[in-house]
């Protein structure tokens, strides 16, 4: 098994345009990613959270999401979505995905078996990078 990751996305005003949904498709179709949990999360003004169902997010009749049904691998409870909803501001969605790497697996699998272990792991935020990026070019 390769790397698993989880990613919290937030809609302000639970605007789902449906855009990145062909590109996760395409990921998988790849085999780059195997997903193992989606779940979207509608947080009230009032600050209650409720897991909507996988469908027709944007109520518009023309986004098919039925090929995420089933994404339930059992990883993650209600104490779990309860965490992510913490993270998205009142009045917004998000989806929560959980995926494993899979690109990663057969090198993953190749350091375990020479006794490798990992032993830390990080991500560098993206808004950060592109602010030092912009940083470093404008001092250049």
């Amino acid at each position: 098994m390769g790397p698993v990751d989880y990613i919290v996305v937030e809609f302000p005003g639970n605007r789902m345009t449906g855009e990145a949904f062909p590109l996760l498709v395409d990921l998988v179709d790849r085999g780059l990613i195997r997903i193992l949990d989606l779940v979207f999360i509608r947080k009230d003004e009032d600050g209650s959270v409720n897991a909507l169902e996988i469908a027709d997010l944007t109520g518009d009749g023309n986004l098919d999401l039925a090929v995420f049904e089933g994404a339930q691998s059992g990883l993650l409870g209600d104490d779990d979505i309860e965490e992510a909803a913490a993270a998205v501001e009142p009045g917004n969605s998000a989806g929560l995905l959980i995926y494993e790497n899979a690109w990663a697996a057969p090198f993953a699998a190749a350091l375990r078996r020479s006794g490798a272990q990992l032993v830390a792991s990080g991500r560098l935020p993206v808004q950060a990078l592109i602010a030092s990026l912009e940083a470093a070019e404008a001092a250049s």
